[in-house]
C-alpha cells in the first residue's frame, strides 16, 4: 500500500454511517446489484489488506517451536495497530462506490435462457386408456 492510499484511508471515518439508498441504488438503478459491487469490492480490499499484513509480520515471525518467553517488538505491535485503526473494508468500498472510484464491467449480452414446452396437464390426469 503506498503511502498516498494510506493517508486516504487513515483519514476515512472508521465509524459506520447510515447511507442513502437512493444514491447508491441510483449509480446502477438496482439497490442489490449496487450491494452486490460494493461487497465485491470489500472482499478484494479485504483480501489484499490481509496478505499486506501477513507480508509485513512474517518478518517478525520465529520459526523455533521453544517455550522460552515471546519477545515483543515495538514495530510489529506498531504495524498490528495501525491496520487495527483502519476502517472495515465494507466502509473502504462504500465509500469508493459513492465517490465513483469503483471501475465495473458488466456483461452487455443478454442472457437467453431454454425455452421448455409445458406438458399438458389433462393428458397427465387421465388414465391410460385400453
Amino acid at each position: 500500500m503506498d503511502k498516498a492510499k494510506k493517508m486516504k484511508l487513515t483519514q476515512l471515518n472508521p465509524y459506520i454511517e447510515t447511507q442513502n439508498l437512493e444514491a447508491i441504488a441510483g449509480k446502477t438503478s438496482n439497490l442489490y446489484e449496487s450491494l452486490y459491487i460494493i461487497a465485491k469490492r470489500a472482499n478484494q480490499i479485504s483480501k489484499e489488506m490481509k496478505e499486506e499484513l501477513h507480508s509485513k509480520l512474517e518478518d517478525f515471525a520465529t520459526h523455533n517451536d521453544s517455550l522460552e518467553e515471546i519477545n515483543e517488538n515495538r514495530e510489529q505491535i506498531e504495524i498490528s495497530r495501525f491496520y487495527e485503526r483502519l476502517p472495515h473494508a465494507t466502509i473502504i468500498s462504500t465509500t469508493d462506490f459513492i465517490q465513483d472510484n469503483i471501475y465495473v464491467r458488466t456483461n452487455e449480452e443478454p442472457v437467453a435462457l431454454p425455452v421448455v414446452p409445458a406438458a399438458p396437464l389433462a393428458a397427465a390426469a387421465t388414465p391410460a386408456a385400453e
